[in-house]
């Protein structure tokens, strides 16, 4: 699982789906419960008739989204910890680590990949190299999965590892040229025999500097299959090579990333509400909301996204105002103008909605603690 961005091999080379678990616990409690619920356990005779039909194999972007217990999420970051804190205090460097998922394809969502637990390995890595004996990795997950079969119902379905590098601009959610050929690798062996096989990056440092749990989900394309000219593993195309690299890695075209959620049973959910409205509601007083250089992107991502929608929209128009009459219906020109002019506002409210909340946020954090120093002539509330 080495991480360096440089070339890819000759056959090989091509949330940002994350929130932190208050987050979950808001969003499970306005889902539908018994839904989250449903995923802890699948019909037996319906998930072995989708393996079998296994129609991945002829769609090589079949899966668009993975779903992970918030356990399995909190495993993964704590080993992805581990490693950064056992290499810095042993030579000054994280080290990457890795391990195995256990889930399942759910048939009543196709599309959707379904992880429910994790377990650590032995290894640990740094850059090129793993620090692992080959043998004892492999008797160990020798003796794991055979332990699994005994217990559990799920198949390993993938691998995780971290990306330990220092906080930049970007995540470092990326597939190398090794994760790329590791991945391909244990792809085409599980793919065909009913298991789709999953990847999954952890950048355990940007989660801390965040506070937030930073995963990216990822599937590779087959040397045989040539992805879209310019389009990146976020299905965007970008043509400035340097940006797509400094993103993505050198392979960005080798591979794509999957929607990633989270979700949780109704008991779990009404823990963790409840623990958010007694004891943690303080934590949002503690931060800035699209202050950070990350959010403060985005948004110009955003603006740019709407200008586009808009230019295009007006050449719409104006190509509709050259068009004969006597090619086009009074009514069929009235129904064309109003969907050409209804194509800004999606994409314009959701830029707005989060300005506006950020600003509301720190005028409220405003009124609370500026008015708190004021002296008693100044009552903080009303009485």
């Amino acid at each position: 699982f080495a991480t360096s961005k440089g070339a890819c091999g000759p056959s090989l080379c091509g949330a940002r789906p994350s929130i932190s678990l208050l987050t979950m616990s808001a969003a499970a409690k306005e889902s539908d419960s018994p839904a989250e619920d449903a995923l802890y356990a699948a019909d037996e005779a319906t998930l072995e008739a989708f393996r079998n039909a296994k129609p991945w194999m002829n769609d090589q972007k079949f899966f668009r989204k993975v779903v992970v217990a918030p356990g399995a999420a909190m495993k993964m970051l704590m080993h992805a910890m581990s490693g950064v804190e056992r290499g810095i205090k042993t030579g000054g460097v994280p080290v990457e680590i890795m391990g195995l998922m256990i889930g399942r394809p759910d048939p009543t969502a196709p599309g959707r990949l379904v992880v429910t637990d994790v377990f650590p390995l032995p290894i640990e890595g740094a850059e090129t190299r793993v620090l692992a004996d080959d043998a004892e990795v492999m008797n160990y997950m020798i003796q794991l999965g055979e332990d699994l079969e005994l217990t559990r119902k799920e198949r390993f379905m993938g691998w995780y590892h971290s990306h330990p590098f220092e906080v930049e601009k970007h995540s470092h959610c990326f597939m190398s040229a090794m994760d790329v050929s590791t991945q391909l690798a244990w792809q085409r062996l599980e793919d065909r025999n009913g298991n789709p096989w999953l990847a999954i990056v952890v950048d355990p440092l940007r989660s801390i500097a965040k506070g937030r749990p930073e995963f990216g989900a990822f599937r590779v394309y087959p040397p045989e299959y040539s992805a879209p000219k310019d389009e990146t593993p976020d299905f965007k195309i970008v043509t400035n090579d340097s940006a797509r690299v400094e993103r993505w890695g050198s392979c960005w075209n080798r591979y794509y990333m999957l929607e990633l959620e989270y979700f949780m049973s109704s008991t779990a959910a009404a823990v963790l509400g409840t623990l958010s409205r007694n004891f943690l509601w303080m934590s949002n007083l503690t931060t800035t909301p699209g202050s950070d250089a990350e959010s403060r992107e985005r948004a110009r991502e955003q603006i740019r996204a709407v200008d586009d929608t808009l230019w295009n929209a007006s050449r719409g128009l104006a190509a509709m105002q050259q068009i004969s009459a006597a090619q086009m219906t009074s009514r069929r020109r009235g129904r064309d103008r109003k969907t050409e002019s209804n194509v800004a506002p999606a994409p314009a409210s959701e830029p707005a909605v989060e300005s506006l909340l950020n600003q509301v946020t720190q005028l409220a954090k405003s009124q609370v603690f500026n008015r708190a120093g004021v002296g008693s002539e100044t009552p903080i509330s009303g009485s």
